[in-house]
């Protein structure tokens, strides 16, 4: 066995599998630039080495895999015009493309938060394991943010609406609704993962997900299906919430109401962001797009305010601007899609000159 890393990605290889360990416990192991350059470096260098024949992903301690990227930091550079974020957000998503196109099992274990930036980086991966703790959950429209790390591009191939749902409220999931929603391939019980890891070691990843694997307990998205797809069908976010407000169930109303407390600019550009991915198809075009947005919002005040209401100050009382879904125009979501010289992303390795201006 030998082990390498820094404090904050611990990495190892035993028997035939490398292991990396998101390690920030404390902050629910957020990703720093830091971290993505440690895990994309030692994919780049297992992927060449014919000993490494799987690699597992897992976070530190009880609470999660991985909470997202740095949100402190990324409101910093946003109050302050700073280029640090554009940057993180550059090397962050080539990493996503780069598990997504790993040419060997890469098995994330989503055990407990996986939001943001920790799903980009378990749920592009070709095996993805949920337990009974797991809580999935693109929550960006709640900073003033939109899905990125190509949350756009797994929620809009969730089934119906399903995924419109989850990523305009941000609504987190557990294991099953995280495998009827496609975020997800197999669920096994928490107490069994670090047997299931240790096995990994020896034996291939089917054989050891064939001794682990169980059935889901119950979800809640499926008996929701029929309101949620009438519902998010609409063509605009105020539609969507009419509609919800409409029916009886009481949990469209609650996602209606949900809804209502987002940045109503966030809201718009997710839902353009949603219906624009469907039709760019693959995973790298709409990073592209993401990246666009991404760094479009470092610019929107909804983002400084959003991170000030629900992580600085934490009174959870955020300012919108604008306030209103009304008043949120179509040039202003427009704003977020227009190409920007010097700022464009094509996915590739972290060294690789493939960003270009186009």
């Amino acid at each position: 066995m030998t082990a390498a890393g820094d404090d904050d990605v611990l990495l190892r290889t035993e028997g035939r599998a490398g292991y990396i360990t998101l390690n920030r416990p404390k902050a629910l192991n957020s990703l720093t630039h830091a971290m993505v350059r440690v895990i994309d470096e030692a994919l780049a260098r297992w992927e060449k080495d014919p000993a490494v024949e799987t690699v597992v992903i897992s976070g530190a301690g009880e609470r999660g895999l991985c909470a997202g990227g740095d949100i402190r930091a990324i409101h910093e550079d946003a109050r302050t015009g700073g280029t640090a974020s554009a940057d993180f957000w550059r090397d962050e998503y080539r990493l996503n493309a780069a598990i997504a196109q790993y040419p060997k099992p890469y098995v994330a274990l989503m055990d407990g938060i996986v939001m943001g930036g920790g799903v980009g980086v378990s749920a592009h991966g070709g095996v993805r394991v949920v337990t009974e703790r797991s809580r999935v959950a693109m929550p960006e429209t709640g900073i003033g943010f939109v899905p990125d790390v190509g949350g756009t591009h797994l929620l809009a191939r969730a089934p119906g609406e399903l995924g419109t749902h989850l990523a305009l409220t941000g609504t987190p999931v557990g294991a099953a609704d995280a495998l009827l929603c496609g975020l997800a391939d197999h669920f096994v019980p928490s107490g069994r993962l670090p047997r299931l890891a240790g096995e990994l070691a020896h034996d291939p990843v089917d054989a050891v997900l064939a001794r682990h694997t169980e059935t889901a307990p119950p979800g809640v998205l499926d008996g929701q299906r029929e309101w949620i797809d009438h519902c998010y069908a609409a063509g605009t976010v105020e539609e969507i919430v009419a509609r919800l407000e409409s029916r009886e169930e009481p949990a469209a109303r609650e996602a209606a109401a949900t809804l209502l407390t987002k940045s109503p600019t966030a809201l718009k550009v997710t839902l353009t962001a949603l219906r624009r991915a469907r039709e760019l198809g693959s995973l790298e075009r709409v990073l592209e797009q993401e990246y666009r947005v991404s760094c479009a919002a470092l610019s929107s005040p909804d983002l400084v305010e959003g991170i000030r209401a629900q992580v600085v100050d934490k009174d959870r009382d955020p300012t919108w601007s604008p306030a209103r879904l009304a008043d949120v125009t179509e040039e202003d979501v427009a704003r977020f899609f227009t190409p920007v010289p010097g700022r464009e992303l094509r996915p590739g390795r972290l060294d690789s000159p493939q960003e270009v201006t186009r």
